[in-house]
């Protein structure tokens, strides 16, 4: 796991470095990743749409941001991500805007499938679902947890439906994007701060 990792981070990009790349293909009409559909295309472009709102719009709670100052280690927060997906356009804005708040949190992305070795290691129900959070000690590189690819709320929305529908289709697509913008982006951060929370207390 360590070579995995250690081969990922040189690839990695910040947050802005991967909105610009995913800008700069949208121009030339691309997507990110070696597959290049309309479908695909389509969905990049409603995603550029919505980061560059949730980047106005989130707002990190107070308790939050209170919750995220006491971290005493440091982190990298490792992301697997492609521009197409419907929820890391949800989610990595909301991550972008707590590292932000804390000192001692790397944020870094890196693409799926690019790098196939590093997910699939963080399989969801043996597919690779992203986006991944992987929450790294910043020194020793070591794996201490990871998060992902929705808040539970949202899993459970899509998990349901699956089973009873057998299909994710664009009714329950349009459902889980209704679910992002009502809920505003808590149900993340506050699974996110436990998590953090978490493994500070088995330091």
């Amino acid at each position: 796991m360590e070579e995995i990792i250690k081969a990922s981070l040189p690839k990695s990009l910040t947050y802005f470095e991967y909105r610009k790349l995913v800008t700069d293909l949208l121009l030339e009409g691309k997507s990110t990743g070696p597959i290049q559909t309309d479908d695909l295309l389509h969905y990049s472009k409603l995603n550029e749409t919505r980061m560059n709102r949730l980047e106005k719009t989130i707002v990190i709670s107070p308790e939050n941001t209170e919750r995220i100052n006491l971290l005493r280690r440091k982190y990298i927060w490792l992301v697997i991500s492609e521009g197409w997906c419907g929820d890391a356009a949800q989610l990595l804005p909301i991550m972008h805007k707590m590292e932000v708040l804390s000192d001692n949190i790397d944020f870094k992305i890196v693409l799926r499938d690019e790098n196939p070795a590093l997910m699939d290691k963080f399989l969801t129900n043996g597919g690779r679902s992203i986006p991944k959070l992987i929450v790294l000690d910043k020194e020793t590189l070591e794996v201490l947890a990871d998060w992902g690819p929705r808040p539970k709320e949202a899993f459970d929305l899509i998990k349901n439906y699956k089973e009873k529908h057998g299909v994710i289709d664009e009714k329950i697509k349009t459902e889980l994007q209704m679910w992002y913008l009502h809920d505003k982006g808590l149900s993340t951060q506050n699974e996110l701060i436990e998590l953090m929370r978490l493994l500070e207390i088995q330091e």
